[in-house]
């Protein structure tokens, strides 16, 4: 293994932390079913509906709480100072419900006993809400680090692919559109997260709002690239062909515009197809970095070094490959090109206003 490609102090742009024991999650009363068991078996995502199944992979690590010791525990050996967490299934029963999430990430003990510092919050907020304005206010008063907003936007036309929207083109549909003026008002950030399919509803609502910095995540998770997924997603190498050729093309027209910088993330998902029965381990790398090369160098190439982030994307992605496996590949892949300093510091430095 070649020393490590990172410097010495790391951002990680994108994780995730919950607890669905004392926090309200969708996955709450599942969770407390399992409670007794210290690991919870890989072979009880059966149990699940298959869509949900292609999304989590392992239900372990959405089923146990995942905090900032745990995150530390995995982000070894990569030397991550400071991280942005962002929104995470948090159950609102009502629009300022969502605050609750925020105040309770600002409680977590980050920056204590090893575990990285909080560099900034991301919420959950739909611009369609008609008091979005107001909920977003009271996230913002909740903690000084919110930068930004997410609302899951990702809805696909294959019935057997989890959506986590009901509606397929939320990004340009003009009542959202509309509404993301609260968003834009407050100088917050959001992230850009669909499927592939999405990016050009996407590139609408970018360029509506030339102002606001759009973070584009997870490549538009390309659902079946790597191999069959849903009912007929990916299905032979002809279709995954054209997934390519149609996200390489998308990719490029919401790169032409300045306001959006983009995300080396979301590559363990297993909606992507092709997933291990275990995760990738060190002698995998060459392999599988071959296998994502397409993705990782059309982002890179699209974007440039100056406009693309790492991100771990944990613990969605731990079934599949560790931390420190996901920032190998990146550098596997881009060689000379890449310039570690901006990859996995100063980009989501400058992007979250990361010690500001």
């Amino acid at each position: 293994m070649n020393a490590a490609p990172w410097p010495a102090a790391v951002i990680d742009p994108h994780i995730h932390q919950w607890n669905p024991y004392s926090t309200p999650r969708h996955i709450s009363t599942m969770a407390k079913l399992f409670w007794p068991l210290p690991r919870v078996p890989r072979e009880m995502r059966w149990i699940v509906p298959q869509a949900d199944r292609e999304f989590i992979g392992d239900p372990h690590h959405v089923l146990k709480p995942y905090e900032p010791r745990d995150y530390a525990a995995d982000a070894v050996p990569v030397p991550v100072r400071s991280v942005v967490h962002v929104e995470a299934g948090w159950l609102a029963h009502d629009h300022a419900d969502t605050v609750g999430e925020t105040r309770w990430i600002a409680s977590l003990p980050f920056g204590q006993k090893g575990t990285p510092a909080l560099g900034a919050i991301v919420v959950n907020a739909d611009p369609r809400w008609s008091d979005v304005g107001s909920v977003l206010d009271q996230h913002l008063a909740a903690s000084r680090l919110v930068r930004g907003v997410r609302l899951s936007g990702a809805n696909h036309p294959d019935p057997g692919v989890r959506d986590f929207i009901d509606h397929p083109h939320i990004h340009s549909d003009p009542d959202f559109v509309r509404g993301f003026a609260a968003i834009a008002e407050r100088g917050l950030t959001f992230e850009l997260w669909g499927f592939a399919h999405q990016i050009r509803d996407m590139t609408v609502l970018a360029r509506e709002y030339p102002e606001t910095t759009f973070i584009f995540d997870h490549y538009a998770t390309p659902v079946g690239i790597f191999g069959p997924r849903g009912r007929r997603t990916g299905k032979t190498v002809a279709d995954r062909a054209g997934l390519l050729s149609q996200w390489q093309e998308d990719v490029a027209a919401l790169a032409a515009l300045p306001n959006v910088v983009a995300k080396h993330s979301g590559l363990g998902m297993p909606m992507l197809g092709g997933d291990p029965s275990r995760p990738f381990e060190d002698g995998d790398l060459a392999r599988v970095s071959e296998r994502c090369a397409p993705l990782i160098q059309g982002l890179h190439d699209a974007f440039g070094p100056e406009r693309t982030m790492w991100a771990s994307n944990f613990p969605m992605d731990k079934p599949v490959h560790s931390v420190a496996f996901s920032a190998r590949m990146l550098t596997e892949v881009l060689g000379a090109s890449a310039d570690p300093q901006l990859l996995f510091h100063d980009v989501a430095a400058r992007t979250y206003k990361v010690g500001a």
